[in-house]
């Protein structure tokens, strides 16, 4: 078949085709570099933070030694009310952790990515 016998849709629909595979090649070699850059700057900041956390367990564990030591020695309270009144503590603290990490936890993309899925998106439906 030459041009002239060749269906005129299918050469757009294979062109469009074409620059949606071509496009997605590229935004795929972008998240990839986007990947490896931020890679090692989130493993160096875990281990920072594995490192806090454990030291702030250790101490939030002191804390609450001492605080039912203080209960019980000058509030004269048992051990089982001061056990109790620690753990409500700490489950209000728990909860309130958890809600603010995971509101914070729902980010933005990178700024790279939500300009190639823009350009995409601009490409495949013909805009400038």
């Amino acid at each position: 078949m030459n041009d002239s016998q060749r269906p005129k849709g299918l050469g757009a629909a294979a062109r469009i085709s074409a620059l949606a595979g071509s496009v997605m090649d590229l935004h795929l070699r972008i998240a990839l570099q986007e990947v490896d850059r931020e890679k090692r700057r989130l493993i160096g900041g875990f281990v920072f933070i594995a490192i806090g956390g454990l030291l702030l367990a250790f101490s939030l564990l002191v804390v609450q030694v001492l605080c039912i030591f203080w209960m019980i020695n000058d509030l004269n309270w048992n051990i089982f009310a001061s056990l109790f009144v620690l753990m409500v503590v700490d489950l209000f603290l728990a909860g309130l952790s958890l809600r603010i990490g995971g509101r914070l936890a729902k980010g933005p993309y990178l700024p790279e990515t939500l300009e190639g899925i823009s350009k995409t998106t601009k490409a495949v439906l013909g805009r400038t």
